[in-house]
This record gives structure tokens, sequence and C-alpha cells, in this order.
């Protein structure tokens, strides 16, 4: 339960710290985790981000303040961390309904955003399929690119679709895969928190590099701009994402913070983990999802 006491102390710390200048990167380094890591464990579990919590929290402290106190716009602006009366207008509106001149007025509607507990709840006795496995070093030939952690479970960008999409376009995974035999054509979609003082990480679609994989059409495709990605030797925690679209792979996610770790005896490491969307794959499996786990 290890992580669930620093989802909590995450919360204490942004709610000790509200009125700095603090975002999720303070966050995470208060609870010794990286920012990627934090960030996609806080908002499956909460179903908002670190920054939309405390910009939640400010908005509705700030509505208090200016009906119960005498605080002018201007200084609950500056106070509650916006630089211009405007753009806290701005924002306030948005999340209550009405202005700050409104609010301050009396007989506003107002929104109130209580600080966040996280608890374990029982939802019902649901089985969870999984599978432990080990693997040595592996390698992959990949197109990568590196992506803002902001984006992490965010609804509404399309920037990891859009860069697999570019690559059909250009033939790039076509390429890929030709490098492969028929019926071990396996695409991964690997992903790596590993980026030290750095708010991004790296996205990268590929294939496995072994001693099936053509050598020399690998050598053309490094030249061509393609990276070596290489992975240590780790033991994987392994789901089945069973669907129509990406959406499974969020719900498998989450299903992995609420139900998997909380009970298994494992943790979550900082290694690479992927998704392997099958040359040949059972119908109704839309990927697999493989996270780097170690027993606690």
């Amino acid at each position: 339960m290890e992580w669930i006491n620093q989802l909590q102390e995450a919360v204490g710390f942004m709610e000790a710290h509200l009125l700095e200048d603090i975002n999720y990167e303070d966050v995470a380094r208060w609870v010794h985790m990286s920012g990627y890591s934090f960030h996609r464990t806080f908002s499956l579990m909460s179903g908002m981000t670190a920054n939309e919590y405390i910009r939640c929290r400010r908005l509705s402290l700030a509505a208090q303040e200016l009906q119960q106190t005498d605080i002018s716009v201007i200084d609950a602006a500056l106070k509650y961390g916006y630089e211009t009366p405007e753009s806290f207008s701005k924002a306030f509106s948005r999340f209550h309904g009405s202005t700050p001149r409104q609010a301050k007025s009396g007989g506003a509607p107002l929104r109130i955003f209580n600080p966040l507990v996280i608890r374990i709840t029982l939802e019902g006795g649901t089985a969870m399929d999984y599978r432990i496995v080990k693997e040595e070093k592996q390698a992959f030939l990949a197109l990568v690119r590196s992506f803002p952690c902001s984006i992490i479970n965010d609804d509404s960008d399309h920037s990891i679709p859009d860069f697999w999409g570019e690559n059909e376009t250009q033939a790039m995974i076509g390429k890929l895969v030709q490098l492969r035999s028929k019926g071990r054509r396996d695409i991964y979609g690997l992903c790596s928190p590993k980026r030290d003082d750095d708010d991004t990480f790296r996205y990268g679609i590929g294939i496995l590099v072994d001693g099936e994989t053509d050598a020399d059409g690998v050598e053309q495709l490094l030249a061509q701009g393609c990276t070596l990605w290489e992975t240590e030797p780790a033991e994987y925690v392994v789901f089945k994402c069973m669907g129509n679209d990406g959406d499974c792979i969020s719900e498998t996610w989450a299903h992995f913070f609420r139900e998997f770790l909380p009970g298994s005896g494992y943790d979550q490491t900082e290694l690479t983990d992927y998704e392997i969307y099958r040359d040949q794959g059972e119908e109704g499996l839309f990927c697999e999802l493989w996270i780097p786990v170690a027993k606690k």
C-alpha cells in the first residue's frame, strides 16, 4: 500500500503549499516519484491531474475568501496564483459559473472543492486475469518522439494517436514490420519514464530486434532516423486489453492501480512499459499491456 501512502502524502504537500508556485513535478519530487509515474498514477486514481487539483482547490478557497472577508478581487488574484485580475476572473468564471465580483457581492452560485482523500474502496469481487513474465535484456527498433508528461491520461489530447497516424501515412511502420517474418510482426508501443530533470517522456513505435529480424534492414532504418531502444532484464505483469479502441488501455491501467497493486505483493518499477499489438492475436484483443514490476 506504499503507493497509496505516497498519493496521500502528495495531497498533503499540495494542501500545505497551495499558495506557492508549485506544479505536479514539485509534488512528484516530494514523494520520490518520477514526474511521469506520479502524473499517470495520480490522474488515473483521482480522475484529474495534480495541476487540475491545485487549480480547483485554489479557486474554491478564493471564492470562500471573497465571500467571507474584505479581500479585493485584485489581491485575491495575486494570492491564488494569477498574474492579472483578468486571468483570475476568466478561470474563476469557468470554474464557478459566476465572476469574482459577483461572488464578492453575495448570492452568486459557487462550487466547493474539498481536499482529496485517497482510499481503497471495495467495488465487488472482480476477477482480473494476468500473468507474470520474466524477460531478459531486449532491443527494439523504434520510431521515437518525446511528449510532455501533461498529456498522460488527457482524453482531449491526440498527440500519440497522431504520431501513429503520421508514421502510418509515411509508411514507416510498414517498413518496420517488413523486417520480421509473417506471423511474428508484432508492433510495440514503448513508453519510458526515465527522463531525469525533464517534464517529458519518450514514446516509441517499434519491433523486436532479435535473431529473426533482418539485420541489414535494421541498419538501413537506423540510418533513416530510427532508434535502437534497449531494455534491462525485468519482471512484467501482463494484462490483455480487450476492446475496439485505446480506451481499454486506460481502463486496464486503472484496474492495475486500483485492483492489482493493493493486494498483489508487487510494486511498479521505473522501467519501460509497453503495449504489444499482436500480428496474430486472439479475437477481441486490442493489445497486451506489459508493466514492469518487482516483489515488495
